[in-house]
């Protein structure tokens, strides 16, 4: 999708005009023009982002790795370690869809000097698919068959079948290219005790100074960085911690900070933040859509081993079409989308909601509390016993709704919790800190993959264990299917199964929104990728 270009030459002028003429009676102060402040109220743990689950942590490490390419917001490939764009003219993709071949960058060093070489290429994909390691990212590139080192600056990606999709891995945010030499004795169950972990080696622009978990990120110029005269600061401070609307004050009004990071923030207070003329609010319309998974298993059983929402055993009453299909029905798109998201978020009935051609028409939504109540009765949910809540066979229709500690997302759950408690379904709300939420700790009962919930939201995947052999046959063949008008109906197809069986309820289509300080020039926001990945064009105006 394009994002509106506005010339800002006027602005250039007359912004350069008040500097050369207040120059000699106010001097800049030094520290504000070579530190790059960002504010990330979900504060990074690690920086290794195969073995992280959240965004937070990614952003961060994307700042020092980097992959072997990526896209704009065009659409267009951006190489980052890669040197040039493979295609089937230059033979770098494989006419038979079955491989690809990468031609890397020479001369590029790792922040501590060592030489990057497509080994480096190759250890990443053994890192990632060992299963001791448990890496967040396997899925993407159980697609790969082998990775073969041709030389120092080739590398080859052989596909267990024709893959049309060649471009997901090693590319963007799933992509980032681990050093080899530094993780090497880390390949396995001890994967997460690597010092790369805390301190990443990378080939960015900028590299590790300091790290607090939890708290700060600092990094310094990478004196190895292939383009130096890029690199327009001599310190990014990446702070974390605190919510979404301290975090948009500190850059749209106080302008304490240069950019803010995933502003989930009521559109009135953006908007009235907006107007002290300290920086802008920045939305730029991707794939996210925000989304209430629902629990296909029981989270209050467990096995003989201690397994929590196994499949062993199905929910209670979830396991119902209609049960489903009514909780759907009492969700206030509308509301949610309007009221609180307002130009950063429209309501949708859709998960695949870009790019454009690939969102279903055949779907809609529909907030009828009527139509749900007669689906709840039908499936016998009824108060039997006059307690205001609806039962079945001895169990109570009770619901532990759970998501991030975030003011949108608080309010989001009132919405919900207001249409569901009027059907006569009981709801406790749950909220968890986001750096615990997103966090990938296997003891942690609280992340998103153990989903220890009746229902949860956020912009996710399918950690609420539905299974579909139609999906699955549609997944499969979309993932060999090279012709993209075939592709683009498959993708449509399994859009509209989860939607007409109501396997996951989608709420609003939801930008990723950033305030960028009046001073900062270059940030330019893509939805397939992070929002630092072209942190090396930032500087200050």
């Amino acid at each position: 999708m394009r994002l509106s270009k506005f010339s800002t030459l006027p602005i250039f002028v007359l912004s350069l005009c008040s500097t050369l003429l207040f120059a000699g009676c106010n001097p800049p102060n030094p520290s504000s023009t070579t530190t790059l402040k960002l504010l990330y109220w979900q504060a990074p743990t690690i920086l290794n982002p195969h073995l992280s689950t959240g965004f937070k942590d990614s952003e961060a490490s994307r700042i020092t790795l980097e992959p072997l390419a990526s896209f704009d917001n065009d659409g267009n490939m951006v190489l980052f370690l890669a040197a040039e764009e493979p295609t089937l003219a230059n033979g770098g993709v494989a006419a038979d869809g079955k491989s690809v071949t990468w031609k890397l960058k020479q001369g590029v060093q790792w922040s501590d000097g060592t030489p990057f070489t497509a080994a480096d290429v190759k250890f990443t994909y053994e890192f990632i698919t060992n299963p001791q390691v448990g890496s967040t990212t396997a899925g993407t590139y159980e697609v790969i068959d082998s990775v073969e080192v041709v030389d120092d600056y080739t590398v080859k990606i052989y596909f267990k079948e024709v893959n049309p999709s060649w471009f997901l891995v090693f590319m963007g945010t799933e992509g980032m290219i681990l050093p080899k030499h530094i993780f090497k004795d880390f390949n396995g169950a001890n994967g997460r005790e690597a010092p790369g972990n805390l301190k990443p080696v990378g080939t960015g622009a900028y590299k590790i100074a300091e790290f607090k978990p939890g708290d700060v990120v600092v990094y310094e110029p990478n004196p190895h960085f292939r383009a130096p005269e890029k690199v327009s600061f001599q310190r990014v401070e990446l702070k974390g911690g605190g919510d979404a609307t301290s975090a948009a004050r500190a850059v749209l009004q106080t302008g304490e900070a240069d950019f803010a990071n995933n502003l989930q923030v009521e559109k009135t207070i953006l908007q009235e933040l907006e107007k002290a003329g300290q920086g802008k609010v920045v939305a730029n319309f991707g794939a996210l859509s925000e989304r209430i998974l629902i629990n296909h298993t029981d989270p209050n059983k467990a096995t003989s081993e201690g397994e929590r929402s196994s499949v062993q055993f199905p929910h209670p009453f979830f396991q119902d079409q209609q049960v489903r299909q009514a909780f759907a029905l009492a969700m206030d798109r509308d509301t949610i989308g309007e009221k609180l998201y307002g130009s950063t978020g429209k309501a949708t009935a859709n998960i695949l909601v870009a790019p454009p051609q690939y969102n279903s028409p055949h779907t809609s939504y529909e907030f009828n509390l009527e139509k749900a109540a007669a689906l709840l009765d039908t499936a016998g949910w009824q108060d039997s016993n006059n307690n205001g809540i609806r039962d079945k066979d001895g169990v109570e229709m009770k619901v532990v709704f759970q998501t991030s500690v975030n003011p949108l997302r608080q309010k989001t759950q009132e919405v919900v919790k207001q249409g569901l408690q009027s059907l006569g379904i009981d709801v406790e709300l749950k909220s968890v800190d986001a750096s615990v939420f997103f966090s990938s700790d296997p003891a942690n009962n609280d992340t998103v993959e153990h989903f220890y919930a009746d229902l949860e939201m956020y912009t996710g995947q399918n950690h609420g264990r539905y299974c579909n052999q139609e999906y699955d046959s549609l997944w499969k063949e979309s993932t060999t299917e090279l012709d993209p008008e075939k592709r683009r109906q498959l993708f449509i197809q399994m859009n509209d199964i989860l939607i007409e069986d109501a396997a996951v309820i989608p709420l609003v289509h939801r930008a990723n929104v950033v305030g960028v300080s009046n001073s900062l020039l270059g940030v330019d926001l893509t939805p397939w990728d992070l929002r630092t990945w072209n942190i090396v064009d930032w500087s200050r105006r």
